[in-house]
């Protein structure tokens, strides 16, 4: 039964599984999202969603740790763009533990992304709810975790301003802000594509292992093959996130 209140569905721009221009919006910042960030000028160019992306990495590494009951110390964040979330105390799970850490920068930012997701296919209150959230984790970050003066001025800001869009945006900012913040976490993981598929890398002069490189040396597998599979549910999770949403039609559209 078709609800009177509604107006029918038109097939946007030729296709009919789209619900509303402004997915078309969104999957078009999605595409270009990922292609600049290919680029040797693109994070000049996506520098906030780069920054941003760091933050989702990093954040990623501490949770898994304080879930795998280890602490999370802090979160260092410099102007280049690059990160080091630094953790104490003995993980459960042993090498597992450590491998789960080492995935949680490159996973935990396309599974909150997709969370996210989910969220803005709901009603305004939920999304509402969903950009305060990501607003005050931010800045809880800046009280409990980020230790560098670029990072407290950098992710506070980003805080405020999301925490304030709820106060101040249109129904409709509000749900496309939501989507387009979730995007940029799901593809966060490939702001740096060539570093999932390297074994060891430079951070502020610093030699160190990279994440993949942490996960061959705990579960013995290459680190070419954990960056396949860590790139692969990070677009299973934007795939199936923007699927979803695109079928649906919230409020604010």
């Amino acid at each position: 039964m078709s609800d009177p209140k509604r107006p029918a569905l038109d097939d946007d721009a030729g296709l009919p599984w789209v619900r509303s221009p402004q997915h078309l919006w969104l999957i078009g910042a999605a595409i270009t999202t990922m292609i600049l960030w290919q680029l040797p000028w693109g994070h000049q160019v996506l520098y906030p969603f780069s920054i941003l992306a760091t933050w989702f990495h990093e954040m990623g590494h501490g949770v898994a740790a304080m879930l795998l009951g280890g602490r999370f110390e802090t979160l260092l964040l410099h102007p280049s763009g690059g990160g080091v979330a630094q953790h104490s105390g003995q993980l459960w799970l042993g090498p597992i533990g450590r491998a789960l850490v080492s995935a949680g920068g490159p996973l935990g930012a396309p599974l909150a992304g997709y969370g996210l997701l989910r969220l803005s296919q709901k009603r305004l209150p939920r999304v509402q709810l969903g950009l305060f959230l990501l607003g005050c984790a931010l800045l809880l970050s800046v009280l409990l975790w980020v230790r560098t003066l670029f990072g407290v001025l950098a992710i506070g800001a980003l805080g405020v301003a999301i925490a304030l869009i709820p106060l101040y945006g249109s129904p409709w900012v509000q749900y496309f802000a939501l989507q387009f913040l979730s995007v940029q976490a799901c593809l966060s993981t490939f702001s740096r594509l060539d570093y999932l598929f390297t074994e060891n890398c430079t951070i502020q002069g610093v030699a160190m292992v990279s994440d993949t490189g942490q996960m061959a040396k705990q579960l013995w597998l290459p680190y070419w093959f954990w960056g396949a599979l860590l790139a692969a549910i990070s677009l299973y999770c934007l795939g199936s996130g923007l699927w979803r949403l695109v079928r649906s039609r919230p409020d604010g559209f």
